[in-house]
């Protein structure tokens, strides 16, 4: 059962909030689907209410939090609303961006219809400016594992971004990927979480290891967790 699995995703929790690695393929919340969530499992592993901060697309897997108390839910959204909580991904490419190292910024507007985001030409057609820290953490034979860092939160940022640079995401139909992947999921994670503790303001750093694939496990001699420079 689902319930079960669900303690084994935590990564962390106290009185203020509880973070899980969510695997792919499942919502944070509930969609149109029908489908579990994580929140919804969430509630029923902790047996009371739990309060989501921020977002991950249903494809991507990693690093969720739900706030515990409404102190928590305020202290955690002003955090994010202020650009203060810095958030690490990992994303696995076929091709390379054109620099090793850089930082790309493009202006994204919403698709809600067909949920996704365009990249524009610039901000008065609609655009919302979207910015991102990008380096190659290393290769292997077929594809290239990329460290993210969004300084903004738009939608489907990474993915768009990502695209526009010509590195489409493995396994991202929806931004160019020549293939999909077998469970539908794609090769972005949420990696690191880094924030001030809601209560003791003491900087706190969550990091989820990626899901167990073919994929995935060709880069862990990459990945070195800690905080990022």
């Amino acid at each position: 059962m689902e319930t079960e699995k669900i303690g084994d995703w935590i990564i962390a929790k106290n009185n203020q909030f509880i973070a899980f690695n969510k695997p792919p393929g499942m919502p944070v919340q509930a969609d149109k689907t029908g489908d579990k969530s994580l929140l919804q499992l969430a509630e029923i592993y902790c047996k009371s209410k739990l309060y989501p901060v921020h977002r991950l697309d249903r494809p991507a897997s990693g690093v969720v939090v739900f706030a515990k108390t409404k102190t928590a839910v305020g202290s955690l959204n002003d955090q994010f609303k202020e650009r203060t909580v810095r958030k690490t991904y990992l994303a696995v490419v076929k091709d390379l961006p054109p620099e090793k190292e850089g930082t790309a910024a493009h202006f994204l507007q919403k698709n809600q219809e067909k949920n996704r985001s365009l990249v524009k030409g610039e901000k008065g057609v609609g655009g919302k400016e979207a910015e991102l820290k990008y380096r190659v953490l290393g290769s292997s034979d077929n594809y290239h594992l990329l460290e993210v860092q969004p300084l903004t939160g738009r939608h489907h940022q990474i993915r768009a971004q990502l695209a526009a640079m010509g590195c489409p995401i493995k396994g991202d139909v929806k931004y160019g990927s020549r293939r999909g992947n077998k469970d539908r999921s794609i090769h972005l994670h949420a990696w690191k979480l880094e924030f001030k503790h809601p209560f003791s303001s003491e900087t706190t750093l969550l990091t989820a290891d990626p899901p167990a694939d073919v994929v995935w496990d060709a880069f862990r001699q990459f990945m070195v967790a800690g905080p990022t420079a």
